[in-house]
């Protein structure tokens, strides 16, 4: 709850508001059924109706000044809900954006797209009702109490045997409410997931003919988060009927009490009104408190998953004491051209509960300004081994260096400002092509964005789509595989990087296509990695890694790995129709 208060804590002033509004609504509420009893006992018996009219206006006026502490403490209830809720949300996504591709993994997308939405409405529902509520009801209860004893002590006695009573049921119903809430909000993520992978991949179901099977098994998960939703709606609705029965138990009592004591001439019959008016405004106000109860066990389920994210540390950065950030940046910008420019050595990785290793002992050197290639069949690390270099994942055992500095010991932000990646799946922001490259480099000139444009064999798109202001939908599904892959290269070219990697990012390119863009790549004077299973997009590279099995099995020039690698001449002849074509 410590992030939900540290949230709360700009809305203070709202927070002491709205419940202190809606403690003077409640003191107009206590006083009403003394004016009552006072119009039976004085205006109705002795038939004043001018003390009854005068009395009626009373209570009208008492309703207004009512209404009006009731819709103030609204207003400020409202706005430190709603305040609090979008810090919160804030905080989640700032929190997210910090995460590793470990981390990411492990938690889920959808997990977190349900705690960034669900989760945080359920919260900000139980700030405003509690604002509201929990300072109010127990006062109206407690008050009540009070005013009873002072109309009665022994009517008093039956409002002070049934309130205990009353809390004991309250109280059970919340202790067995939170673990089921917590386990409905976990069924919800399972249903996020499945809408998620439906609606991502629904050219897939439909080209397999999957429909049937993909809504029998939401139908399915829909019917198990029903299942678990009605049984905790069954145990929170038992508080409402047996507060009733309690209450209404209670009533005959006070009945039965007040009308003796009436006999005796110790109580008023207005006073009797007064006490089960008294009665009636404990029950309204225990109904509500046994509401407001299911609503904050809901809400303390909710902020329980969303704490688990706040909690966890986001990417930490590694510098190893006593080195200094600001020293280790200087050693890389005045980094020589005899050191290596990335290096790995005997680097090892594996997967979070991912089994067998990924990759295993990969030791090499890369200069500055050449372009190594990886090849591989799928699966063999290939991806794996390009992420570790920006620190995406960090490697299990061993070392990655960049101009002789572990990455670990390098501050993030100023790792990847040397680093261009291209992914394997092109990814575009809806927005213009202008305002996409320029993720590359924030005030790059139209002049910067064309050169890269060029370089990336992308003129083509620009002529397409209306030049740089060409609209872009999200995702990029208003340009084809190869579209999308190019405007993706010409992102990380803006950045002006001192590494660029392309993680097969040229998969969706023709063959003349692929072939042009290597030629204009050899142009550039960054260290390039090129990540591929076609052989032709990395023959020219100065060193090739040839990977099978997360191990390096060839490394050297295509002339070097003809002779000398068995795997990659295999590859190599089962791809030579493609290579002679590319020749």
């Amino acid at each position: 709850m410590k992030h939900l208060l540290s949230c709360l804590k700009a809305y203070r002033i709202e927070a002491v508001l709205a419940p202190l509004f809606k403690l003077l609504e409640a003191g107009m509420e206590l006083v009403v059924p003394l004016v009552v009893a006072a119009v039976i006992e004085n205006g109705v018996k002795s038939g004043n109706a001018g003390y009854i009219v005068n009395a009626c206006l009373l209570l009208v006026g008492f309703g207004l000044i009512g209404l009006g502490f009731a819709l103030t403490a609204q207003y400020f209830a409202a706005k430190a809900a709603v305040g609090t809720s979008a810090e919160l949300r804030g905080r989640l996504f700032n929190r997210m954006q910090s995460f590793s591709f470990t981390q990411i993994d492990g938690m889920g997308t959808s997990s977190m797209l349900t705690r960034m939405s669900s989760d945080v409405n359920q919260v900000q529902t139980g700030v405003n009702m509690t604002l509201r509520l929990f300072l109010r009801s127990p006062i109206v209860v407690f008050g009540a109490v009070v005013m009873a004893f002072a109309i009665d002590v022994w009517a008093g006695t039956v409002f002070l045997c049934v309130i205990p009573l009353l809390a004991i049921v309250v109280f059970t119903v919340m202790a067995l409410c939170i673990p089921r809430y917590r386990a409905v909000q976990e069924k919800l993520d399972g249903i996020y997931l499945s809408a998620r992978e439906n609606l991502k991949g629904a050219r897939v179901i439909r080209a397999f003919r999957m429909e049937d099977k993909e809504r029998v098994a939401f139908k399915e998960k829909s019917v198990l988060l029903a299942e678990e939703q009605v049984r905790v709606g069954k145990i929170a609705a038992l508080s409402a009927p047996i507060t009733y029965a309690l209450v209404n138990i209670a009533v005959i009592a006070l009945i039965a009490v007040g009308a003796l004591r009436v006999d005796f001439g110790a109580l008023g019959q207005g006073n009797v009104v007064a006490l089960y008016n008294y009665l009636a405004l404990i029950l309204v106000e225990l109904v509500k408190f046994a509401n407001l109860i299911v609503t904050i066990t809901r809400a303390v389920s909710c902020m329980k998953r969303i704490g688990v994210v706040l909690d966890t540390e986001g990417e930490r950065e590694k510098l190893a004491s006593p080195i200094a950030a600001a020293e280790v940046v200087q050693g890389i910008e005045s980094c020589t051209v005899q050191k290596p420019h990335v290096s790995f050595e005997n680097v090892s990785f594996t997967y979070a509960e991912g089994g067998a290793p990924a990759l295993q002992n990969i030791s090499f050197t890369a200069s500055r300004g050449e372009t190594i290639g990886v090849l591989g069949g799928t699966g063999c690390g290939k991806s794996t081994l390009v992420r570790l270099l920006p620190r995406f994942y960090e490697a299990t055992e061993g070392c990655v260096k960049l101009c002789g500095e572990d990455v670990n010991h390098i501050p993030v932000t100023a790792l990847r400002e040397r680093i261009g990646y291209v992914p394997q799946r092109a990814v575009l922001f809806r927005g213009s092509i202008a305002s996409n490259l320029k993720w590359g480099r924030e005030n790059a000139t139209d002049e910067e964005l064309l050169r890269a444009v060029d370089i990336a064999q992308a003129a083509d798109v620009l002529s397409a789509k209306g030049g740089l202001c060409g609209e872009i939908a999200q995702d990029g599904r208003n340009l084809s595989g190869g579209q999308r892959q190019r405007l993706t290269i010409a992102r990380a070219l803006v950045k002006n990087p001192e590494i660029l990697v392309l993680d097969d990012s040229s998969s969706a390119l023709d063959y003349v296509t692929d072939a042009h863009l290597r030629a204009a790549l050899k142009t550039l004077t960054c260290t390039v990695f090129i990540v591929s299973q076609r052989v032709a997009s990395v023959m020219n590279a100065d060193k090739i890694l040839v990977l099978d099995e997360g191990r390096i099995v060839g490394m050297g020039t295509h002339k070097e790995l003809m002779q000398h690698c068995a795997h990659y001449r295999e590859i190599y002849e089962s791809q030579s129709e493609e290579g002679h074509e590319k020749a």
